[in-house]
């Protein structure tokens, strides 16, 4: 409700008042009490815009909210297509989907033709039904045809009521004829006009009777030449309404055949990108396949690589124990030989002439030097003595973590070794 639409009524019923109240207050009163309203009015109208705003914009954030979710749900779906590893589930569920589509589209063609033919049988009812506009125009012409039969049934009978009085006239007139001859030449004079009255009333009538002729012949042909006027404007209107829909048929049938190269071409990308999906698929399973034979056969060269290892840490690690056992036994029997062989020393050093072998033979006697001649005349005594790498294995299959420098060093005997082994052997050559 707008302000003046108030305000008009409040200054008609209070301009009686203003007028019959001459002070200036009460007409200050009136303008005040007019703007009040007026204030009022105006700040319902702001209350109602205020409404409808805060409800469209109500409105606004609503589809915002469903907006943003639908953005929300599409891009977790993107992410998940994104994300997804595609598999054989997946790609059987993809032709699924595109068989039954398939399969929609086949029912959807299947209905779209029946209704169709459905169609063009209405069609067809309907165009042997009678119209009603024909109806109401055959109506008309039946009661034009009435009305013309009506007015030939009059002119008949007006004809009949002449030839009634013409026949009645022309018997008075053969009654009058036979007694002529015995009239006056006067009378007779009026007999023959009389006679040539009635001839003329004839010839009226013949004419009178030709002209009505020729008058419901001219009715005949103007009630023939409306009802072809009419039937060929229906012909007319029944091409027209043929011509609509033979150009509503065709431009159906561009619409469905738009419509089936779009499916077709729909179809045939959903082919194309269902084989791509089954080829990367397959690529990708190839690659998985020759990814997990790779990391089969790396597992079993490990596994092998590991089990000789293993194998060979075993063998090195018993064959060592087994060679140290031997030597502390074979150094064991070393050692009552030698013992032996000082309890016979004084016929012993008799036998030896030179110096340097005495010499020596007195620094086996040292502690310094035991072990070492022990150690020669071991590898002297031992039938096939092991090469320095089976009693010192390598670095990487050595369990104790020596080096390789180490173990050179333990491979290169050193020389006081090397000669104490040749005097022990020359002292068992003298022994013997």
């Amino acid at each position: 409700m707008s302000a003046p639409s108030l305000s008009s009524p409040l200054s008609s019923l209070l301009s009686p008042l203003s007028s019959l109240l001459s002070p200036p207050s009460l007409q200050e009163s009136a303008a005040l009490a007019d703007r009040l309203i007026q204030g009022q009015v105006t700040r319902a109208q702001e209350a109602e815009e205020n409404y409808v705003i805060k409800r469209e914009l109500a409105v606004v954030r609503q589809q915002c909210s469903t907006a943003s979710e639908s953005l929300e749900k599409a891009q977790s779906t993107i992410r998940e297509l994104q994300e997804h590893k595609h598999t054989e589930e997946f790609v059987n569920n993809l032709q699924t989907q595109l068989e039954q589509t398939r399969l929609h589209e086949a029912e959807l063609l299947g209905a779209l033709k029946e209704m169709q033919d459905k169609i063009l049988d209405l069609e067809k009812r309907n165009n042997c039904l009678p119209d009603e506009n024909n109806v109401a125009a055959l109506q008309e012409e039946l009661k034009q045809m009435k009305l013309r039969e009506l007015e030939t049934l009059s002119s008949f009978r007006e004809m009949q009521d002449t030839v009634t009085d013409l026949n009645q006239r022309w018997q008075h007139h053969m009654s009058r004829g036979s007694s002529h001859w015995k009239e006056s030449p006067k009378k007779n004079a009026m007999n023959e006009l009389q006679d040539k009255l009635m001839t003329v009333r004839l010839r009226e009538a013949q004419a009178q009777a030709e002209l009505r002729e020729v008058k419901l012949k001219v009715l005949q042909l103007e009630s023939q030449t409306q009802i072809h006027g009419k039937q060929i404007g229906r012909h007319e209107q029944e091409r027209s309404a043929l011509q609509d829909r033979l150009q509503m048929a065709s431009n159906q049938s561009k619409a469905l055949q738009t419509q089936l190269s779009e499916m077709k071409r729909k179809q045939a990308e959903l082919d194309c990108k269902s084989k791509e999906e089954v080829m990367a698929v397959r690529l990708r399973e190839a690659d998985s396949m020759a990814a997990m034979a790779e990391l089969r056969q790396k597992i079993s060269e490990l596994e092998i690589q590991k089990e000789e290892g293993l194998i060979q840490g075993q063998l090195n690690h018993s064959d060592s124990r087994q060679y140290i056992n031997q030597l502390r036994d074979q150094i064991s029997e070393l050692k009552n030989e030698i013992r032996i062989l000082r309890g016979h020393k004084a016929s012993t050093g008799s036998r030896i002439s030179s110096g340097s072998v005495t010499t020596n033979y007195q620094d086996l006697t040292s502690p310094t030097s035991a072990e070492g001649d022990y150690l020669s005349s071991d590898d002297d005594l031992l039938p096939s003595p092991l090469p320095p790498s089976a009693l010192f294995p390598s670095a990487a299959l050595d369990s104790e973590g020596s080096t390789d420098s180490e173990v050179e060093e333990r491979a290169q005997p050193n020389q006081q070794q090397i000669y104490g082994s040749m005097v022990c052997a020359e002292a068992m050559e003298g022994v013997n």
